[in-house]
């Protein structure tokens, strides 16, 4: 419990034994539950997770979005956090965002990698991917947010209700920023969060998913569009 609420811990997993096992290992004890979405790994996430206390739910659909959307039919807590398995977001820093959360009075924050604490920790090339997809996320909800792509936020559970999720690949965490920021019922903010290199082998494929998002991102603010006339 953090100040009354109950907290819960949702990462989607595919091939993190070494992340996670550093992750559910530093954790603070303030989480109420670990929920670890395992995405048809190979490797020992799923034993190393359930040994060290979390919650293991398989997903045979391969997706990221896929994933969160499993777990967060599952977690029970008040607040819910979440993050990528590869140790990359800051675990330690949760209590500041949930203090955040809780002393504006917000609904949802978004986890700001930018400007990188370590240079070192992303490459040019997915940098200036990231610039191009924000600039373009930007446009389309008339905001001004450093981080389109960040995959760490703090969000009450209740404002699931109020969104219309339905991406199961990578974009799925532009469309959950893009539904809080146009929802007039949700405060959204950003946060500053340290960045690390992550552990393990990268998923992403740069150049497709890019432009899978960039698609993504147009429909997805048309839908929103229609449906809120």
């Amino acid at each position: 419990m953090y100040k009354n609420k109950k907290i819960s811990l949702v990462m989607p997993c595919f091939n993190e034994e070494d992340g996670i096992e550093i992750i559910l290992k530093t954790k603070p004890d303030f989480i109420d539950e670990v929920i670890v979405i395992d995405n048809n790994s190979t490797d020992k996430t799923s034993e190393i997770a359930k040994n060290l206390g979390a919650r293991v739910i398989f997903e045979k659909k391969r997706g990221y979005g896929q994933a969160y959307l499993t777990g967060f039919r599952h977690a029970i807590g008040d607040i819910i956090v979440t993050m990528d398995g590869d140790n990359s977001y800051p675990i330690k820093e949760v209590n500041n965002l949930l203090d955040n959360l809780l002393d504006k009075n917000l609904d949802f924050i978004s986890g700001c990698r930018f400007p990188l604490k370590n240079k070192r920790s992303m490459g040019f090339l997915n940098r200036l991917g990231n610039f191009a997809l924000t600039l373009f996320f930007n446009i389309l909800v008339f905001k001004n947010i450093k981080d389109s792509q960040s995959g760490m936020w703090v969000f009450r559970r209740e404002v699931l209700s109020k969104m219309r999720l339905r991406s199961g690949s990578m974009s799925f965490s532009e469309e959950i920023k893009m539904e809080a920021i146009l929802s007039k019922e949700i405060n959204f903010e950003e946060k500053l969060i340290t960045y690390s290199d992550r552990m393990g082998r990268v998923k992403l494929e740069r150049w497709s998913d890019g432009f899978r998002n960039l698609l993504f991102l147009f429909k997805k603010r048309l839908d929103i569009f229609i449906n809120n006339k």
